[in-house]
């Protein structure tokens, strides 16, 4: 018992004398001044670029430390004076004297006196623990003297023991982990939990979006209780997803090296930090440790006006599928997000007219409460006249990249005020489910007009008898993809109706599949079966896409295995192509990271009744859905004397398109309704094309400040644009005995990024870019003057440039800028897409008969 006892008493005494040489931190020496080397290394460049490549620059310095005060109560509780001298900069890569900013300069020159003098006046920070807890300075002196001090204060962040734990520097409050062991700290980042006071965005698909790696280690030597040395190297790689080789690196390097230990002040009387530091200098206040964000300060910088001025002419219609238009487009933004409303409606009321509608594009767009509330006073939904701009600013709200409650606040205004044209008013409620969907993303489900939206969106199918009222609301849920939607779009998906039939059974189809029920994959399946009524063919055709791409019971798809075969002639083929499909293209996400699909489905007298094609983008593991464009047409069997189908007998002459996207739904355009509208646009019809997207769109919209180590901020932009032209048309010959249907896609795409860190006195940028200009043709020609008609289906890609360029700037407050500039082109050849064999021997046919 007695050895039981003495050995507990051996182990308390154990551990009490390795919890308190645990909880012992690092200290100085009073009377002792401990004089060190601080340099700063900040390079920008592409992440495969050679450090000879980087543009940036470097600081050094001499950093006096000494202890000002020890709490007496607790020895690790210390006050040290902290002095920078001998201040000087340089560039980051050797340069020739032409290119080299510095030549001829001094540090006074390029700093000014008063910043100099204020970078060399002694602060003090309150290291307790060895970390810095406070850092006490003037209150005047500039903000980026104050950041340029956290930096130096953030390399003396340290702890003796291995740990994790939440500490704050210059970057941010992040989770720090410790590797401790006698003579040497290494001091790891977590950065993907720091925080700070800057609140950035991106955009909301992760396709479109904006990728980031970032480093940051601090490998610390001892040498009695204190720092021999420190060196901290952190790095941010920011890449597009879209296309990974669009990326910038921010590297950036500190270090500290004690130069000697020599005689210095002795420490201060004093109960408190506080009042020692006020004792000490009058005049010192505390700041805080995390940097500071600055007052944007830009001369000679061209107005809002100027900069519309400059571009305009390449936002004519004419330009907007060349890489020029959606170029100036995202200057153009960046301007609008630093203007006032009263300039923003300057410039509005100040505009061509056929320029106009891409401006409203640019200014709906930059998503700042003054461009939103400029659009809201510019433009009158009580009039009908002004439908084309009024489509532009709804378009341009459902392609926000970060929208704002408010702007879905001023939606639902306008929805419950009078509005003159038929068109917006289902325009403006299918945006309202884009923004809901959006705003959901974000975590805004709960926001109060969210919630308005919702119960509207989701009230609407069965609050009126009108027939377009609630296709307008089912199309508005079919873009909010709320969950709670889903029974009642598998009801509507049951309905009598075919258009309802199809918009219902086509918003499922865009669920995850995990969503879709067992009860809701019944409802599809007598739909597909036609248990209770009869449907339309094209209505049977998605009801069995949503059930193969829903997980589908072994049940499920043996019975519709055992369906082909007796279904009609025209739905045979198209199921079969179906399955044959899924069993050839059935591969991991990862190997796909883009795919463009066609569905065609006949009538049984052979005519086209739905054509469907579709492009998606993938990136790690994402989707998006880029573009749906789907043309449907129903009732003409009466023009060639053919028999509808079971279940078509009925139905009025019809023909339409309807456009997805970047995943948003827009509203459908008809063609023609009714043999009367049918007939006189056959005798007046010229083959133009109709338009059905037109305009400017923001893709790519990433903004963040990442505040660094050092002190110095690097501010991120990304942005993409995209000139786009779809247009499609219906030809039909009664002459000739032949149909025409066309989906013309032009566009061009631009993609720039840009990195700056603006240290007041001095910045360096990096902008890397790529651009490319393209078109897509999709066309189906139908002979029907013999039987069986022929049917040839073509898309085709055309030839295409595709440019990357990249550049680096140096430039001090005065002087002239070192620039430099690199750019490729590389040809992407065009080609005509391989559909199928059949639809091969088909267009050989056609092109025959036709010659």
């Amino acid at each position: 018992m007695q050895r039981l006892v003495a050995l507990l008493l051996c182990l308390t005494a154990f551990l009490s004398a390795s919890s308190e040489g645990a909880s012992k931190g690092p200290r100085l020496d009073d009377g002792r001044l401990y004089r060190f080397r601080y340099g700063v290394e900040l390079g920008l460049n592409h992440p495969k670029g050679t450090a000879k490549g980087s543009a940036g620059f470097q600081f050094s310095s001499d950093v006096d430390i000494s202890l000002a005060w020890r709490n007496p109560e607790n020895q690790d509780d210390q006050l040290l004076r902290v002095q920078i001298s001998n201040f000087q900069i340089q560039n980051v890569a050797q340069r020739s004297r032409k290119n080299n900013i510095f030549h001829d300069t001094t540090t006074e020159s390029i700093l000014g006196r008063e910043k100099l003098e204020a970078l060399q006046r002694p602060f003090m920070l309150l290291w307790r623990m060895g970390k810095v807890r406070n850092l006490y300075t003037h209150k005047a002196e500039p903000m980026t003297v104050k950041n340029l001090k956290r930096g130096v204060a953030s390399m003396l962040m340290m702890q003796l023991n291995s740990g994790k734990m939440i500490e704050a520097d210059a970057s941010g409050k992040c989770l720090v982990e410790y590797k401790a062991t006698k003579d040497q700290v290494v001091r790891t980042k977590r950065m993907d939990s720091c925080k700070n006071q800057e609140i950035g965005f991106t955009t909301h698909s992760q396709v479109l979006g904006v990728s980031e790696k970032s480093t940051s280690v601090t490998v610390i030597t001892l040498q009695d209780g204190f720092i021999k040395s420190a060196v901290a190297e952190e790095t941010h790689v920011l890449s597009t997803n879209a296309h990974q080789t669009t990326a910038a690196k921010i590297l950036s390097r500190q270090s500290l090296f004690l130069l000697e230990v020599a005689s210095g002040p002795v420490e201060a009387a004093g109960k408190d930090a506080v009042s020692v530091v006020k004792s000490l200098d009058p005049k010192f206040f505390s700041v805080g440790v995390i940097s500071e964000k600055g007052k944007s300060q830009c001369k000679g910088c061209p107005s809002l006006m100027d900069t519309w001025k400059a571009i305009r002419g390449q936002l004519e219609p004419k330009s907007l599928s060349k890489s020029s238009a959606p170029r100036s487009f995202l200057t153009l933004i960046q301007q609008l997000r630093k203007a006032s409303k009263a300039e923003i409606l300057k410039v509005l009321r100040n505009c061509s007219k056929t320029a106009l509608p891409q401006l409203v594009d640019a200014v709906t767009s930059a998503q700042t409460a003054s461009s939103l509330s400029a659009m809201l006073e510019f433009l009158d939904f009580s009039k009908a006249d002004g439908m084309m701009l009024q489509e532009r600013f709804l378009y341009a709200c459902g392609f926000a990249s970060h929208p704002t409650e408010s702007m879905l606040q001023a939606l639902l205004d306008i929805s419950k005020g009078k509005i003159g044209s038929n068109d917006i008013k289902e325009s403006v409620v299918i945006i309202m489910g884009a923004l809901v969907q959006k705003l959901c993303r974000k975590g805004g489900c709960d926001l109060p007009t969210v919630i308005a939206v919702k119960e509207q969106l989701l009230a609407g199918p069965d609050s009126t008898q009108d027939e377009a009222e609630v296709q307008m609301y089912l199309l508005a849920l079919k873009n909010s993809l709320l969950p709670e939607a889903i029974p009642l779009l598998a009801r509507y998906a049951e309905s009598e109706t075919g258009a309802f039939s199809t918009i219902a059974i086509t918003a499922l189809q865009r669920y995850d599949p995990l969503l879709i029920t067992s009860e809701v994959r019944q409802a599809l399946n007598r739909v597909y079966h036609q248990n209770r009524r009869v449907y339309e063919k094209n209505v049977r055709a998605a009801a069995a896409d949503v059930i193969l791409s829903s997980s589908p019971s072994y049940m499920e798809v043996r019975n519709l295995l055992l369906s082909i075969g007796h279904l009609p002639h025209e739905m045979n083929k198209y199921m079969l192509s179906k399955v044959q499909d899924i069993m050839r293209f059935e591969m991991p996400a990862s190997l796909t990271c883009t795919g463009t699909f066609l569905d065609i489905l006949y009538s049984g007298s052979g005519i086209m009744r739905r054509s469907i094609m579709n492009i998606f983008g993938q990136s790690n593991g994402a989707l998006l859905h880029g573009l749906q464009v789907a043309i449907e047409a129903q009732g003409l069997e009466s023009l060639i004397a053919a028999t509808p189908d079971e279940g078509e007998e009925d139905l009025e002459s019809f023909a339409g398109m309807s456009a997805l996207l970047m995943d948003v739904q827009l509203r459908p355009v008809t063609f023609f309704k009714g043999y009367s509208d049918l007939m006189s646009k056959m005798f007046s019809m010229s083959g133009d094309p109709i338009n059905v997207v037109k305009g400017l769109i923001l893709l790519t919209d990433h903004s963040q400040v990442i505040p660094l180590q050092s002190g110095l901020r690097a501010a991120v932009e990304f942005q993409g644009g995209l000139g786009i032209d779809i247009s499609g048309g219906m030809e039909f010959s009664l002459w000739y005995r032949e149909s025409k249907t066309s989906v013309n896609n032009r566009g061009a795409l631009v993609v720039v990024g840009n990195v700056t860190v603006d240290a007041d006195f001095l910045s360096v940028s990096l902008e890397v870019s790529f651009d490319m200009e393209a078109a897509l043709d999709f066309i189906t020609t139908v002979q029907f003057s013999n039987y069986p008609f022929l049917v040839c289906m073509q898309m085709d890609k055309t030839t295409f440039p595709f440019r990357e360029s990249v550049s680096k700037v140096e430039k001090l407050a005065s002087g002239e800028p070192f620039t430099w500039q690199r750019s490729r082109e590389q040809l992407v050849p065009g080609s005509e897409f391989p559909l199928h064999q059949e639809n091969s021997n088909m267009c050989k046919k056609v092109f025959d008969s036709s010659w």
